[in-house]
């Protein structure tokens, strides 16, 4: 166990909600955690955060990505009892969001493990004080590898470290999903693709969609296929691919190609926000969100903040399984996300509100990334509503997608 004195810095995040709805701990993390250093909890507005909770809300993080996906980590990992720490943890550089994008299919099963951010070759305190609170176990199925590090990032001294690199960000895909097949004994039969040099927001929903349902993330580029992704498509032997991002990401000629490497479909939306709702209502069989009745977990993010995606996939993979989905704005929700929203919005059933279906929502990063007003509109949207509630519409069979194929 790395033994590192750092100074104390509070990262703003409801410690009580969180344990409670995601680890079933006690009332409040310590200071600091026996054996595991400095802890992360922080009272309300010591960072500026705001609100930290609601009745419907919960705020997670601070002022940048680094502190938000310290503050997902140790809600899903307090560290107190061996069932709060993690086997692995997983290090990604905040510079380079294509590994951190790649590396949510880690946040799945088997390993369900966090992820934390290293900063142009340094490790952020916040980001130390994580790896103390949570104290890793390390994977049996890892040699006992206790940080993961993907991509060209810092590694903690102290801890039983594995590197997973690549050349590029197509080769770097390559070889997280042959690890996460390795570890998963079977090779996947859904692949989810989105483009390497496209805009970051557009492609971070599909972040939590790769924990979520295990298939792994390979890239593109927006007008062509790598080589990498090619030779890898083929030896998966025409898997069903899940394109996400409309043509501005993934362009017409590359999705021709993957149409010629298996079953394609293309899940989109014109804008982040509208974009990543398409992400939460899909389904197609039995892959996807489907979220189009209430009684979810969600997670809302400002789209300036593109990182916050991979860093909440944890929560898409564990606890309430939340989707991703983006606002236009610290102040404004959007037209898309409101009109999703207000599908949601459960209604009462005829025994009462006692017997209903609830929603709830993790607010990610201080109020320059959602202000506390918005975190109050996001709270009455997904309040139970006196209407009555009516039977829930099943998820179509490619809901919020272009189907296109061979």
């Amino acid at each position: 166990m790395a033994k590192v004195l750092i100074p104390t810095r509070g990262i703003v995040v409801a410690t009580a909600i969180a344990c409670i709805a995601m680890c079933g701990c006690g009332k409040n993390l310590p200071a600091r955690v026996p054996g595991g250093g400095a802890g992360t909890g922080a009272p309300a507005g010591e960072s500026g955060g705001g609100i930290p909770a609601t009745k419907n809300t919960t705020r997670l993080g601070g002022a940048n990505s680094v502190v938000d996906a310290a503050a997902v980590a140790t809600a899903i990992y307090p560290g107190l009892t061996p069932a709060t720490r993690p086997e692995t943890v997983v290090v990604a550089d905040a510079s380079d969001w294509q590994a951190a994008l790649v590396a949510s299919t880690f946040a799945g099963r088997p390993l369900h493990a966090p992820l934390l951010f290293s900063d142009k070759g340094s490790l952020p305190v916040e980001t130390v004080r994580a790896l103390q609170t949570m104290r890793p176990r390390g994977a049996p199925t890892l040699e006992r590898t206790q940080v993961l590090a993907v991509g060209d990032t810092s590694v903690p001294s102290g801890y039983v470290a594995r590197a997973v690199t690549g050349g590029s960000s197509a080769t770097l895909a390559v070889a997280v999903e042959r690890l996460a097949t390795q570890l998963r004994k079977r090779a996947p039969r859904e692949v989810i693709v989105t483009a390497s040099d496209g805009a970051p927001a557009m492609t971070a929903p599909a972040a939590g969609l790769a924990a979520q349902t295990g298939a792994p993330i390979l890239f593109t580029d927006r007008s062509s296929v790598p080589r990498a992704t090619i030779s890898e498509l083929e030896r998966l032997g025409r898997p069903s691919i899940y394109v996400v991002g409309p043509t501005g990401v993934v362009g017409e000629s590359a999705l021709k190609e993957l149409e010629s490497l298996g079953t394609t479909t293309r899940i989109e939306g014109a804008d982040p926000s509208s974009n990543a709702v398409a992400v939460a209502r899909f389904s197609d069989g039995t892959f996807g969100w489907g979220a189009v009745e209430p009684g979810h977990g969600l997670v809302f993010a400002n789209p300036d903040r593109p990182l916050d995606g991979p860093a909440a996939s944890p929560l898409a993979a564990t606890g309430d399984y939340a989707p991703l989905l983006l606002l236009e704005g610290p102040e404004r929700l959007g037209s898309a996300l409101g009109a999703y929203l207000s599908d949601l919005q459960p209604g009462t059933p005829p025994l009462g509100p006692v017997h209903g279906v609830y929603n709830h929502g993790w607010v990610m990063g201080d109020e320059s990334a959602i202000t506390a007003t918005t975190q109050a509109r996001i709270d009455a949207t997904l309040e139970i509503s006196p209407k009555q509630a009516s039977e829930p519409t099943p998820a179509s069979q490619t809901t919020g997608a272009e189907s296109t194929g061979p």
